[in-house]
Order: C-alpha cells, then sequence, then structure tokens
C-alpha cells in the first residue's frame, strides 16, 4: 500500500512439507554413515590391507550410537553390517551365479549379507541398551560385546568368521599377538582401540589419558613379542612344487575339457619332478577320483621315480555312495583327508525334501557332500606330518589345532576359481597367513589360479606365484615343532578377555547406579 511490494509468504502447508523433509533427511543421514562406515572398513582387509580403517570405521559407529535409542543402535549396526558385508562379501553373488540364475544367487548373496549384519545390530542394541552413554561404554563394553557377538558369528549356525577384524592387523606389529590370543584376540585390541579413539573425541582428562594408554600399549607389547620363537624346526628343509592349473570352473563343469585339464595337469606335474612334496589345489581333476584311477595310479609312479610324491584335492564317491571333498596323499601309502567343515548351500544343502525336490526340478544343485569325521590324522608324506584343510576351513581359527602337536606343517588346498578375479582369493590368503602365526607353522597354499604361494611360521609370504595363469612354484618348507600358547588353549583366551571386559564394565556400572541411587 505504501508502494513497496508485499513479502511472500510461504503458505504454512508447504513450510510443514519442508520441516518433514528435512527430519526425513537428518534421520536418515546416520544410517547413510553407517552404511558407508561399514563399506569403508572392508578396505582394511586384503587385498587394500589399509589397516587403520579397522579402527576408525568401528569408531565411528560408536559414535553414531551416542545419540541414538537402543532400537535406532540396532538399525545403524545392521546398516553398517551390511555395507560392510556387501563391500567384502560381494564375490559370494559370482560363484552362487555359476549354479544359479541371476534372481536366485542375488538374492541368496544379498539374504547371506543381511544374516550376517544382524550380529552389529545386535551388539548396537545391547550396547545402547545396557549401558548410557559415557567412557565406560567407549572403553569397555562396545569393544567386548563387538568381539563376542564376532566370535558367535565365527561359529553358530555353522558359522561364518569371514572379515573378523583381527585379519586387517596381518601386515602390523599386533599379528605378534596371534601365537597368544589367536585373530579373536588381536580383534579385542583393536576394538579397544576403536574405543580409545571415541575416549579422545568425547572423553577429558583421565579418560583422554586412559584412551592414550589402550592405543599405545598394545603396541609395545606386541613388539616385544616380535622377537620370541615359539616354535622351532624339527628337520631340515622339504623342497615343494605347488601345481596351479588355472582352469575355470565352466571348464571344469564342462565334460568336454576333461582330457586337456588332465593332461594340463600332467604337464605342469612332469616339471616339477624332483621336488620332494607337490601338490595340487582343491577338487583339480575335472571328475571323481574314483573315475581316474588309471590316471593318477600312472602320475604317482612317475613321480616315485623321480623322488617325489604327490598331495591332490580330489572329489570322491566311498563305496557306500557317500560323496567327499578330499585330499589325497600319496606318499609310502595312500592316505586321506575329508573335509569336514562343508559350505552350505554350495556343498550341502540344509532344507527339506520338498525344497531338494525343486532344486532337481529346475536343474539346480541338491545333492550334498558328506563331512569327513571329526577326528582325522595328519597325512604323512614327504617326511613331513601336514595339517590339511580344505578351501575356507583356512577361516576358522582353532580349528585344525586337533592336529597338533603332531602336525609339523600345514597344508591348504582351495579352488578359488569359483571367485574370479575377486578379493576372496586374498582375503583368504590373508587368513592362511593368520593360522601360521597363531600355530608356529609352515602352510603349504595350493589354489587353482591363485593367490598359491608358502608362508612360514611367522605369517611372512616365503613364496607367491602369479595368479590366473598356469604355473608351478617351487619353494621348500620346514618341519616345526612346538605349541604356541594359542595352539594349547585355542579361541578360548581372547573370548575370556572379552567376558572379563565386559564384566569389569558391567561392575562400573552397577557401582555408578548405587552412587547415584545413595545421592537420591
Amino acid at each position: 500500500m505504501n508502494g513497496e511490494p508485499e513479502q511472500e509468504r510461504v503458505p504454512v502447508a508447504t513450510r510443514t512439507a519442508v520441516n518433514a523433509r528435512a527430519q526425513r533427511v537428518a534421520a536418515l543421514w546416520p544410517h547413510g554413515l553407517a552404511l558407508g562406515s561399514g563399506a569403508v572398513l572392508a578396505c582394511a582387509f586384503a587385498p587394500q590391507g589399509w589397516w587403520p580403517l579397522a579402527f576408525i570405521s568401528p569408531a565411528v559407529l560408536i559414535l553414531l550410537w551416542e545419540r541414538a535409542s537402543a532400537r535406532q543402535a540396532a538399525w545403524l549396526g545392521f546398516w553398517f553390517g551390511f555395507g560392510m558385508f556387501a563391500a567384502g562379501t560381494y564375490w559370494l553373488y559370482s560363484s552362487l551365479h555359476l549354479m544359479a540364475p541371476l534372481w536366485l544367487a542375488l538374492g541368496m548373496a544379498l539374504a547371506l549379507m543381511g544374516l550376517m549384519a544382524l550380529y552389529h545390530a545386535l551388539t548396537g542394541y545391547a550396547v545402547v541398551r545396557f549401558f548410557p552413554s559415557g567412557p565406560v561404554r567407549w572403553l569397555l563394553a562396545a569393544p567386548a560385546l563387538w568381539l563376542l557377538f564376532e566370535w558367535l558369528r565365527g561359529w553358530l549356525f555353522s558359522g561364518f568368521p569371514w572379515l573378523s577384524l583381527g585379519y586387517t592387523q596381518t601386515d602390523t606389529a599386533l599379528a605378534h599377538l596371534a601365537p597368544l590370543a589367536g585373530v579373536y584376540g588381536i580383534g579385542l585390541v583393536v576394538l579397544l582401540g576403536a574405543g580409545a579413539l571415541v575416549g579422545l573425541v568425547r572423553g577429558t582428562g583421565r579418560v583422554r589419558i586412559a584412551a592414550v594408554a589402550i592405543l599405545i600399549v598394545p603396541w609395545v607389547v606386541a613388539t616385544a613379542l616380535g622377537g620370541v620363537a615359539w616354535t622351532h624346526p624339527s628337520g631340515p628343509p622339504v623342497s615343494v612344487a605347488i601345481v596351479q592349473g588355472n582352469v575355470s570352473e565352466r571348464d571344469k563343469l564342462d565334460g568336454s575339457h576333461i582330457h586337456r585339464i588332465l593332461m594340463r595337469y600332467q604337464r605342469l606335474t612332469e616339471s616339477a619332478f624332483g621336488a620332494r612334496l607337490i601338490v595340487w589345489p582343491e577338487s583339480s581333476l575335472p571328475d571323481l577320483v574314483n573315475n581316474l584311477f588309471p590316471y593318477v595310479q600312472r602320475l604317482d609312479i612317475a613321480a616315485h621315480r623321480h623322488g617325489s610324491a604327490l598331495v591332490m584335492g580330489v572329489l570322491r564317491e566311498s563305496s557306500s555312495g557317500r560323496y567327499y571333498n578330499s585330499i589325497l596323499a600319496l606318499g609310502r601309502r595312500a592316505s586321506w583327508y575329508s573335509k569336514r567343515h562343508l559350505v552350505p548351500f554350495a556343498e550341502y544343502f540344509p532344507v527339506p525334501r520338498f525344497v531338494r525336490r525343486w532344486l532337481k526340478e529346475m536343474n539346480l544343485p541338491y545333492s550334498s557332500f558328506t563331512p569327513g569325521p571329526a577326528h582325522q590324522r595328519p597325512l604323512p608324506v614327504a617326511g613331513l606330518e601336514l595339517g590339511p584343510s580344505v578351501c575356507y576351513e583356512v577361516a576358522y581359527g582353532g580349528y585344525m589345532l586337533r592336529m597338533l602337536p603332531k602336525a609339523n606343517a600345514l597344508v591348504n588346498v582351495t579352488d578359488d576359481a569359483w571367485f574370479g578375479n575377486t578379493s576372496a582369493r586374498y582375503q583368504q590368503f590373508q587368513m592362511a597367513r593368520m593360522r601360521t602365526q597363531e600355530e608356529g607353522r609352515y602352510m603349504i597354499v595350493s589354489t587353482d589360479n591363485g593367490v598359491s604361494g608358502v608362508i612360514g611360521p611367522q605369517g611372512q609370504v616365503i613364496a607367491r606365484a602369479p595368479v590366473d595363469v598356469p604355473y608351478v612354484l617351487r619353494s621348500s618348507v620346514t618341519p616345526m615343532k612346538g605349541m604356541t600358547p594359542f595352539a594349547r588353549v585355542g579361541n578360548g583366551l581372547a573370548v575370556i578377555l572379552a567376558a572379563l571386559v565386559l564384566a569389569a564394565a558391567l561392575a562400573l556400572r552397577l557401582i555408578a547406579d548405587r552412587r547415584t541411587m545413595g545421592r537420591r
């Protein structure tokens, strides 16, 4: 009215809609940050090996839990875990798609990732539900609960111990703790360090001093332990040749390639004659070994003429009609190891009969392997007593301890062609390195397309073959004797330490609650 333009007024409904949208964004961004932090954590493992992320990413999640309710913390934990497994185990889809159509393979992979993420969801719920924000939560409760749920994930419902945080430290001084407390003990140290980072950010005074101590002391102790030799040689080195056939899984499943595959392994093996031990990968023969005994026998006789002995991963059928994923050692006498820990939905199908019938009708895999006996002996061959494992059995920290102390060396045969050129093979080789540190033994790792190699008892890579090429890797292993502390007690020490840390957190909370009640 006075000549000035009237200010445009925003309708109330519009302002309400904008505010509601802003609130939704504000509510969603922590979940996005949790998802991203979990995905980034996968880079702390092989092949990237950016180990500081193992401290930083969990610290971010613990900080996100600060302003969350127990229910919100569970969702934050879920998205963190889903991001970690999506980025770290995306290769599951590759292997499943070889056997199943795209929709089923993708669905199964996502379902497994979601199932594994539930452990982080439970961790978040328990941390926030039972421990108020403060130093006790950051420095004690969250690290202890996280580690205990990670350990639970490693064995419950057959277990999936992939991406356990301790593996991120195979190339740091903290790896020297492996002979004492194993991968879970190192994981506890990492998580305590993550909680300490939160303490540095949010704490004051004594809390920060305690956080600095938690960050520094384990590294000092681990560095001091680096010079300790827990095991010792028990004989001279034994020459080894690892045969890496580099046969794709599709070729192996295609019956028309059988002759070509057999001739490739024969040529590579003949070029390795002279090494005392020649090792083939998992399921290296493109048929049941029962159908290829003449071929195996001819190679065995030729190998013995040159002073060599063969160890090969094979599939076999027993006289009772059962199928086994096995290792055959052809020393002075033939000896067998049959895989005990089978892969769900790949080597066995824990489903009702009607589901098996459906799988059969859909032309999908439905038959199962039989697990080997619970108690099996080391394989005596080429002057060694080999503690064997097949494929992802190497992921289980305490699994091979039953072979000790008799086993003086370790062997793992793997068919990583299932996963293609993905991070899976590097992650598995990283886990094999951790096993040698825990048990103080050399390990021979024979894979179809890499990573094949020989690992020393301190986790050092003695020799390693190039990936994705047919190759014969020559090296040697030394038989070892003695027992590391971890070899005697397994994962028990790490679990007890985590339980003690949790008990201390509970005690401190009870003391604080009593003081609060006393003031009232």
